[in-house]
């Protein structure tokens, strides 16, 4: 189980941190992705971490003012959004995977967390 946090109201150039905190003891197994989904649009890649950390993947659109990071000690997946634009605004969710590479599609994703509102005004 996948429960996202730390969403809210930020104005453009702002900063905020979203966590993922995931249930059980398989943490470390899974690759962990985030997406997000705006009114009347897809759900769309953000970024994603490999099982161990060291690999990343962003978006064109978030690479140098997103950073996704994990602490498998805590069960936690972060997304640290700096320099926020309003088109950033969208319903951010977490997401796990347990395939060999973080994969940049939703497909793939074995489960989901409900959601985090991250609303950016100009």
């Amino acid at each position: 189980q996948l429960q996202a946090s730390g969403g809210g109201l930020v104005q453009a150039g702002g900063s905020l941190r979203l966590s993922c905190a995931a249930s059980g003891r398989t943490f470390s197994s899974y690759n962990m992705g985030w997406f997000r989904q705006a009114p009347g649009k897809e759900r769309e890649f953000v970024a994603a971490i490999s099982r161990g950390g060291r690999t990343t993947y962003y978006a064109d659109s978030v690479k140098d003012r997103f950073t996704i990071s994990r602490d498998n000690a805590k069960n936690t997946v972060y997304l640290q959004m700096s320099s926020l634009k309003p088109e950033d605004t969208a319903v951010y969710y977490c997401a796990a995977d347990q395939r060999t590479v973080p994969q940049r599609t939703p497909r793939p994703y074995d489960y989901w967390g409900q959601g985090t509102q991250v609303t950016v005004s100009s």
